[in-house]
């Protein structure tokens, strides 16, 4: 990892960058990642807060605009800033509605953000309202078979079973774990199958190591960044 002083610095000189008009709006958005890959929080928050500044030339409803919210938040969360998060998500929620409406996957992806930010804080109903919702989106564009769904059940799953619901969240993440497979779903595995473990039991668990071949025999990714 680089030193502190160095990433400082090469953040600053982004952020002078950023506004001398200098960098096109992906390379601060890869400079803003690559800070927080690093565990910089505080170096990705500035940039990419100086990155809304340079998206917001495209018009303040510009999907950019939006995109350029979302990767904020995690850095907030990371520091413990839930009062910071969740106005940047609220904020990109809106601009995806007013460009695309209700029913697309850039509000399904914030929406269930929202949910995740929510459920690690313990607001679990307004955490349900917004995963359910997530999940309808999901299902109603890519129906009930694609990966995408499976990772917005495995997080209402996660939100059952953070309030002591054993049941429903085995029964989501049963039904998530039935998807078929598509290309990276191993990525993901080993935690559902690990939460679903968790929240069903010892007999569920045999059950489960049962009949893994299916499962394991497929791969996919991580969806809308918005993890759980």
């Amino acid at each position: 990892m680089r030193p502190p002083s160095f990433v400082a610095l090469s953040a600053l000189l982004v952020l002078a960058a950023v506004s001398c008009g200098q960098p096109t709006w992906d390379e601060a958005m890869q400079a803003g990642e690559a800070a927080l890959q690093r565990g910089q929080y505080r170096e990705a928050e500035q940039i990419f807060t100086a990155a809304v500044h340079k998206a917001e030339e495209f018009g303040r409803h510009d999907r950019r605009v939006a995109a350029t919210f979302t990767p904020p938040a995690p850095t907030y969360n990371a520091q413990g800033k839930f009062v910071e998060a969740e106005p940047v998500y609220l904020e990109a929620l809106k601009i995806y509605q007013e460009v695309h409406g209700e029913n697309h996957l850039d509000v399904a992806a914030t929406l269930n953000n929202l949910g995740v930010l929510h459920r690690k804080h313990g607001q679990f109903a307004d955490a349900q309202r917004l995963l359910m919702r997530a999940l309808a989106i999901k299902e109603r564009l890519l129906g009930p078979d694609h990966l995408e769904v499976a990772l917005a059940m495995s997080n209402l799953a996660a939100l059952y079973q953070a309030q002591g619901d054993a049941e429903q969240a085995g029964e989501l993440f049963q039904r998530a774990l039935t998807v078929p497979t598509i290309p990276m779903w191993r990525r993901v595995s080993a935690t559902m199958q690990a939460r679903f473990a968790g929240s069903t039991g010892r007999r569920r668990r045999r059950r489960l190591k049962r009949g893994p071949a299916r499962f394991e025999s497929r791969r996919s990714r991580d969806g809308g960044r918005t993890k759980g």
